[in-house]
This record gives C-alpha cells, sequence and structure tokens, in this order.
C-alpha cells in the first residue's frame, strides 16, 4: 500500500499534538514543528510538548451534567492523546479532571516520540508555510509568533484579535497552616482519583474578607506594553483584581463562594473561602483555584499572605499574564476548519476562538482527522451537530457572529435543543445520552469509510 503524502502540523501544544496523533492513527504522516526550545515564549519553561502554562485543569469530568466533561467522554472514544494523557496523570481534584503537569507533558511527549509516523522538527515557521506543503494545521495556540501572526494577518485582511490570560499561583503544601486550613471538595463530591477531600480550603470572616479585598485592590499591578493597553481580557478568565474592581461581592459568588464546605476548626461559617487544587502528583504542590493576576510578583506575595492559612506560604510560581491571539474563524474558516483565503491551511486549537484546554484540543482531533481523510482520498465527514465536538465545530465555523465573535467554552447552549418536551433535571443527562450515540454512530460511519 502508499503511503500517503504527509501533513505539517505547526505548533505542539495541546491542539498540534493530538493533531498530529490522530492524522498518525490514520495512517498519515506527519511532520509537527515546535518552535521551543529554539525561541522560547513568555510563558513556557519547558521543551515538552503539551505544556501546561495556566491551570492544571480540565474541568468538570462530569459526562452527564456538564458539557466540559461530556466532551472528555467523546473524545475519549475518538482515542484522544490528550484525554489518554490526563487520565494517565490525573490528581485529586474533586469532580473535575485535573493532571500532574510534568507527568501529563511528558506522556504526550513520549508518545508522539514513540509515533514512527510522527517526525518532530525543532525552529520557528517565522511566515506563511513553504507553498509546496499544501497541507497545513496551524495550531500555534495563544501565544503565535508575531512573524507567523502578521503573516496571517496580512494574507486574511483581518486583524488579529486578542486577549490576555492569566495565570494562578502555586504554593508548596508543607508551607500551608493546616490549624486554620483543611481538606474538603464541595458538598465532598469526589472526582477522577479523589475522594472528596481534594481541595484545600483557607476561610475568611468578613472583616478578613474586606482587608484582603483592599489589599487586592490597592496592590501594584503589572505595567502593560503600549501595543498591549487596549486588548481585552476572556471573561472565563478574569484576573482576580479585575473581578474585584466589579464590587465588592463579586468574588464572594466567584473562585471565593464558600457554599457547601464544612470549616471543622469554627463553629461559625466561612463568610469567603479560597481554594487549592493540587497540581502535582506527589501532593506537594497547590494551585490557588481562580486565582490568576496580574499584581506584581512582591505584591502577590504581600496580598496573598493575608489569607488565612497562607501567612507563611511560599510559591512554587507566581502568577502572571500573556496575550492570547484568536482570529476572526466564523468568517475566515469553512465547515473543515480551511482558511477560505488559502485551503490548503486548517487552523486548530485557541487561535480559532476557542476557550480551554479540552476545547483547543477538540478542534486538533477533528482537523487531524479531516486533514488525514483528505490524504486517503475522501471527504471529511463532520460531527454530529448534536455532539459536543459537533457543536463546538460549528460554532467557529458559522454557528457565531462574526461581527461580535469571542472566544466561547463549550455549554450545552450550542447544541440542539430536543425534540419534545423533557423535565428540565432530565435535560443535561437526556443530551449527552443523544450525544454520545450519534458519535457512536459517527464514528462507526468513519471506521467503514477506512476499511
Amino acid at each position: 500500500m502508499t503511503t500517503p503524502a504527509g501533513i505539517h502540523i505547526i505548533g505542539g501544544g495541546l491542539a498540534g499534538s493530538e493533531a498530529a496523533w490522530q492524522a498518525a492513527r490514520l495512517g498519515v504522516p506527519v511532520v509537527l514543528h515546535e518552535m521551543r526550545p529554539v525561541r522560547k515564549t513568555d510563558a513556557h519553561h519547558t521543551d515538552r510538548l503539551a505544556e501546561l502554562v495556566c491551570s492544571n485543569s480540565f474541568r468538570s469530568d462530569d459526562a452527564e451534567n456538564n458539557a466540559v466533561g461530556l466532551l472528555h467522554a467523546e473524545m475519549r472514544r475518538c482515542q484522544s492523546l490528550i484525554l489518554s494523557a490526563a487520565d494517565a496523570n490525573k490528581v485529586p481534584a474533586g469532580g473535575a479532571l485535573a493532571v500532574d503537569r510534568d507527568g501529563f507533558a511528558t506522556a504526550v511527549s513520549a508518545a508522539i516520540a514513540a509515533e514512527p509516523l510522527i517526525a518532530v522538527e525543532r525552529g520557528e515557521v517565522d511566515g506563511l508555510p513553504p507553498a509546496d506543503w499544501d497541507s497545513v494545521i496551524i495550531a500555534t495556540g495563544p501565544l503565535t509568533s508575531p512573524a507567523l501572526a502578521n503573516a496571517i494577518a496580512g494574507l486574511t485582511g483581518e486583524e488579529s484579535l486578542a486577549f490576555f490570560d492569566a495565570i494562578a499561583p502555586i504554593v508548596y503544601k508543607e508551607s500551608i497552616d493546616f490549624t486554620t486550613a483543611w481538606f474538603q471538595s464541595r458538598y465532598d463530591k469526589p472526582g477522577p482519583g479523589g475522594d472528596g477531600k481534594d481541595y484545600i480550603n483557607c476561610p475568611l470572616d468578613k472583616v478578613q474578607y474586606d482587608g484582603f479585598i483592599a489589599a487586592l485592590l490597592g496592590g501594584q499591578k503589572t505595567a502593560f506594553k503600549d501595543w498591549e493597553a487596549d486588548t481585552p481580557y476572556f471573561e472565563g478568565c478574569l484576573p482576580i483584581e479585575v473581578m474585584a474592581e466589579r464590587g465588592p461581592e463579586t468574588l464572594r459568588h466567584g473562585p471565593m463562594k464558600p457554599v457547601g464546605l464544612t470549616d471543622p476548626h469554627r463553629p461559625e461559617k466561612p463568610h469567603a473561602v479560597v481554594q487549592l487544587r493540587q497540581d502535582n502528583a506527589h501532593g506537594t504542590l497547590y494551585n490557588m483555584v481562580g486565582f490568576q493576576t496580574k499584581l506584581t510578583h512582591g505584591a502577590q506575595v504581600e496580598v496573598f499572605r493575608t489569607i488565612p492559612g497562607l501567612e507563611n506560604a511560599r510559591f512554587a510560581r507566581l502568577g502572571g499574564i500573556h496575550r492570547n491571539t484568536f482570529i476572526n474563524s466564523p468568517k475566515l474558516l469553512d465547515a473543515t476548519c480551511r482558511l477560505r483565503a488559502m485551503p490548503r491551511l486548517r487552523f486548530a486549537g485557541q487561535i480559532t476562538g476557542v476557550e480551554g484546554y479540552v476545547e483547543s484540543a477538540a478542534i486538533g482531533l477533528l482537523t487531524g482527522r479531516f486533514a488525514a481523510a483528505e490524504r486517503l482520498g475522501r471527504t471529511p465527514d463532520l460531527p454530529p451537530p448534536t455532539t459536543t465536538l459537533g457543536a463546538l465545530l460549528a460554532h467557529i465555523t458559522g454557528g457565531a457572529d462574526a461581527r461580535t465573535f469571542q472566544p466561547m467554552n463549550i455549554n450545552f447552549g450550542l447544541l440542539p435543543p430536543l425534540a419534545g418536551r423533557v423535565h428540565k433535571k432530565q435535560r443535561k443527562p437526556a443530551m449527552s445520552a443523544r450525544a454520545l450515540g450519534d458519535l457512536d454512530a459517527w464514528l462507526g460511519r468513519t471506521r467503514d469509510a477506512a476499511e
């Protein structure tokens, strides 16, 4: 059997790694281009593929009642490399799927290195890909190199949109005071690899909370460069001080909400709670959930040590910000994520305007399959819109209004409504069951086409 022509994939993050894996599993050779360590970024620390630079959480793993949990389930059925590596390196996180970030990136890198149909080339692609690369997936993510971003903008006639994504601090567990803090998941709910006591909780009474808010608002912030000054934040990943600026109660109804938690050290209910989630397999590092920040490093240490239980906290990593870039996908891409202005180019991951690790990997999964199908002489088969994979794809390729397009997480609102009347409590489980049934039928069709 003749080996089909290969695919070039630019970017070795979650989307690029997943796209390469999917194409190779279908028998199509891949050259995966990753610029690190030849050219570094402001957020990465290693040269490993699929390095996580923000949270270590893939969010809820509840496939019945949560859309991202359903996306997990769909991707597992598609033999996702990213979900396989996440499952193999999970750490306790209540109802969420969180990973040991080092173990996760190592597992993805090892799997890619062991796949004979994937060749990894290190170095920057500093402009549009060469003309003889006739099938390319651009999966450069939020940290697309300026040279490539400018080339894309020139080709499309569109200015690249951009937003800031902020990084939460990581604390050494041994430096946390457990005479004040305690272990508990909200409502004692266990998750993958957990036991219902998966988070460290630090309680604040009203006086402490008000003092924290005042210190947060008064802390010194990182100065923006001139070219960054007007870049908006993504609503799903706001810096904590930006949330606090919206009103003193905002954090109590967001990342610091005290619901579902009981302080074993004192009888009164906490006014607010800071949660920390395990960040590595050894359980020595915990990240501050929802505490993305643009405070200076000095201000972070000063302000976060006012939190009860963290008075002597030592930080393995302090928070920071970086700028994300995405294109106006509904206007620029066709149904299989090809650039209308140059169909040899596909886009995948966060650069398409999906938000979140899992969503980025999901678009990588689809584009890898689409590009491989073309190389094998088949027409790409789109996933049903009743699945989270199909709904996410439809949103970025025409479902969203191009005039107001902004990054989007997967949610049940992107899926078509159910036929007939269904009780409110049964809608999400019913939509999930429909999605998985339709996905299995789609996977069966694609398998039949390949044989």
